[in-house]
């Protein structure tokens, strides 16, 4: 088997409006993509595999989380060297990807974390802003990882930093759950900033505040009582 240096990962669920040009984007910029469709109930697996990713199915939706341990693990048995997980609903730019991996390699490290706040956003409502900051603060003071932008869906991670991650929260607390693995890992992670770009589609799809905080909530009983 002839190794894939990188590759990227996406989670997607119900995204056939949008994933085509998501991997396009991907696609252009020369890397390979593995996309997850996570028991979409449209046309999000055909979509993908006609725009030029390697699709896996889950028969139902487990979630996002779920989605991406799916989808590191392919990469990891092609062979890749360095993974990259990439949102599905167009917010994030590509050019970024080659930022994160470019910091990685500068640093030593073994895993890139995006950050939103040390880069920038475009169209972003201020409720949302205020959401992903009490979202963030309560991440760092139960994870224990002090970090400005802790749901952002934008990672890279070198192989090592990727065999690390085993992902067991099946829906949206993955975000914590990583960022959890990753400080007890031991392993050195940075932030880098990157560019997240709003659209009316990705906003009707995100969280709100409440939700945020109960899979936050939730994440941290399990903990309790492992």
């Amino acid at each position: 088997m002839t190794a894939q240096p990188l590759w990227i990962v996406i989670a997607a669920y119900n995204e056939a409006t949008v994933i085509a040009g998501v991997i396009a984007s991907v696609r252009g910029a020369g890397y390979r993509v593995v996309v997850v469709d996570d028991g979409s109930r449209d046309d999000t697996a055909n979509v993908a595999e006609s725009a030029g990713a390697v699709v896996m199915r889950h028969p139902i939706n487990l979630g996002q989380g779920a989605a991406l341990q799916t989808g590191i693990e392919y990469a990891l048995a092609e062979g890749a060297e360095t993974i990259v997980t990439f949102d599905a609903d167009g917010q994030h730019r590509i050019s970024d990807v080659a930022v994160m991996t470019a910091a990685l390699a500068q640093h030593k490290a073994d895993f890139a974390l995006g950050s939103r706040f040390l880069g920038d956003t475009l169209n972003q409502p201020l409720s949302r802003r205020l959401t992903l900051k009490a979202a963030t603060l309560f991440t760092r003071l139960t994870v224990g990882i002090n970090i400005t932008d802790t749901h952002n869906g934008l990672r890279a991670m070198t192989r090592r930093g990727a065999q690390s991650i085993k992902l067991r929260q099946n829906r949206m607390a993955h975000a914590s759950e990583i960022l959890h693995q990753v400080a007890q890992s031991g392993l050195k992670y940075i932030e880098v900033p990157v560019t997240i770009e709003y659209s009316a589609y990705s906003l009707a799809k995100g969280q709100k505040l409440s939700d945020a905080l109960t899979i936050l909530l939730d994440l941290f009983a399990r903990r309790l009582h492992r």
